[in-house]
Order: C-alpha cells, then sequence, then structure tokens
C-alpha cells in the first residue's frame, strides 16, 4: 500500500515539476540561468519545510493516517516534484542535531559528485 501511496503522489508532483517548467518556459528562454529548476527547488523546499512543519507540530490524532498522508506528500509528491526538497531537509535535520560539518560535507559531495557522476555518464555515452 506505501509503494501505491507513493505512486500516486509522485504523479502529482512530477506532473507539478513539468506544469512549472512549462509556466516559466518563456522566462527560461531570456537567460542562461535555470529558473524553472531554480524555482522548483526553492518552492519544493519551502512545501517541504510547511509539510514537516505540519506534522511535527501539528499532525493528526491518528499516526497511521498521519504517516500516510505523510508519505504521500513528502515521498510522494514533494520527491515527484523535486528530490532538492529531501535534500534541503537532511542538511538541516543535520545541522539541527549540531552536525554542522557533516552537513557541510553532504551539501559539498552532493553537488561536486552528482555534476562528477553526471559528466562521466555523458563522456562514457558518448564513448560508444
Amino acid at each position: 500500500m506505501k509503494f501505491l501511496i507513493v505512486f500516486l503522489g509522485a504523479g502529482i508532483g512530477g506532473a507539478a515539476r513539468y506544469g512549472t517548467g512549462l509556466l516559466f518556459a518563456r522566462f527560461a528562454a531570456l537567460t542562461v540561468f535555470p529558473i524553472s529548476t531554480f524555482i522548483v527547488n526553492i518552492v519544493g523546499s519551502l512545501l517541504m519545510g510547511l509539510i514537516i512543519g505540519f506534522f511535527t507540530t501539528r499532525g493528526g490524532q491518528e499516526a497511521v493516517l498521519s504517516d500516510s498522508w505523510k508519505l504521500f506528500l513528502t515521498t510522494g509528491i514533494m520527491g515527484g516534484f523535486t528530490t532538492f526538497s529531501a535534500f534541503s531537509l537532511e542538511t538541516v535535520l543535520l545541522m539541527e542535531n549540531g552536525d554542522i560539518g557533516t552537513a557541510l560535507v553532504y551539501i559539498l559531495s552532493s553537488v561536486i559528485l552528482g555534476a562528477t557522476a553526471l559528466l562521466a555518464g555523458l563522456y562514457l555515452m558518448r564513448l560508444i
């Protein structure tokens, strides 16, 4: 059942991401700055904060219902919309736990290794 909850939410999030890209396509043509992805990442992080804040401060009385909604909204919708929101949440949780060094390593290694892995994939495919 949990997979179905995530699946449905991810479809909604993915469609919202695509719609956001279409909405900002005209602005994206005016600049080399990836405005659509930037907006998705920032809005997604804000929404993730609101969702997590709601569930940690006001999350319903029945745990099963709360857990299903939390899974649907966070892993499902927000995961389909942008995984940057999960990255932001994990970074903030590390910082809140006092693991500033780990948070910095996580930030830098995710960005640097992610871009490096993408470059490696491009390079390998161009060799084939």
